[in-house]
């Protein structure tokens, strides 16, 4: 399973305890339960899934589980939650409990009661809210730990306390975000999914703005608009060091030998060839489709023109 990446994190500062790392496809469920919720349900719990270790705690996946609350008592049904645990354990036996969602933003008495349970079924759960309501026009997501407070041999209470949330993905999971981020730009909030070709497109033109990124900075240390920063540099020989060392006549013969067996590539009159530029150590392979004789196009309808040659 390949690493998860940080999207983004809430708050600046690090709160006590340990990160809470929060998947998409949690965040998604979420929502979909709120959705499908029973008529009258004023909100939705569930039981979040994850791993653990001494500094986070990392949250993959989710289930909701019915209850029923009034303002007097609350009634949560136990046995469903544990058969659905047990499901969940067959299909990823390293996914444990880890705590429960709620969707809105308080937390209120019954909270209490329901975190009572949870922590008999995992060590330190965790508590998230989802707020499902958009106060404020954002989805605000939070989570907190739970310690007891009052006086020994008294009444005890149980304090919440805040910790610092974290959006992470794995590489699949950020498919789909990208996917989904597309169609807030659209009226109807719907979009087409895209070929092989327009992918690996969009996958050119970020690698192409990122390098640009990286060659502007390199030139504005040189000229000194912009101090150096060893990090940084430190950073870019890295990348630098893993990009695999192939020759472009060989690269271009595998290109064109995997397009013809796959078909999912560029038209049948079309062929691919490449342009390798070098500018401050960093080499660049630029995959140009061009038409094979008799085709009146260079490229695939919608896309954007082949990049011109970069002077060497």
């Amino acid at each position: 399973m390949a690493a998860a990446g940080s999207l983004s994190a809430a708050g600046s500062a690090m709160l006590h305890g340990p990160v809470v790392k929060v998947h998409p496809v949690v965040l998604a469920s979420i929502v979909d339960s709120y959705e499908r919720r029973n008529e009258g349900a004023g909100r939705v719990i569930g039981t979040l899934l994850g791993t653990t270790d001494k500094h986070s705690v990392e949250v993959t996946n989710c289930f909701s589980v019915p209850h029923n609350e009034s303002e007097d008592e609350v009634a949560v049904d136990m046995e469903f939650a544990k058969n659905m645990y047990e499901l969940h354990k067959k299909v990823t036996s390293t996914e444990q409990i880890v705590g429960w969602y709620a969707t809105g933003n308080d937390i209120t008495e019954h909270s209490v009661l329901i975190h009572e349970y949870y922590s008999r079924e995992a060590t330190n759960p965790i508590h998230m809210t989802v707020d499902t309501s958009l106060q404020g026009n954002r989805m605000n997501i939070k989570a907190y730990i739970s310690s007891p407070m009052g006086v020994p041999g008294k009444t005890m209470g149980v304090m919440f306390t805040p910790l610092t949330v974290q959006y992470v993905y794995y590489d699949t999971e950020r498919i789909g975000v990208d996917l989904i981020t597309k169609t807030c730009a659209n009226p109807n909030r719907s979009i087409g999914l895209t070929t092989d070709l327009q992918q690996v497109g969009v996958a050119a033109n970020r690698l192409q703005d990122s390098l640009s990124t990286v060659l502007q900075y390199a030139e504005d240390v040189l000229s000194g608009k912009v101090t150096a920063d060893n990090t940084v540099g430190r950073f870019l020989m890295d990348l630098v060091t893993q990009v695999p060392k192939i020759d472009p006549e060989d690269f271009e013969a595998m290109l064109n030998s995997n397009i013809n067996v796959s078909g999912s590539g560029p038209t049948p009159t079309m062929h691919c060839r490449l342009r390798y530029t070098d500018c401050w150590g960093i080499g660049v392979l630029i995959v140009l489709c061009v038409p094979f004789p008799g085709s009146s196009d260079g490229h695939l309808p919608g896309q954007p023109d082949p990049v011109p040659d970069r002077p060497e």
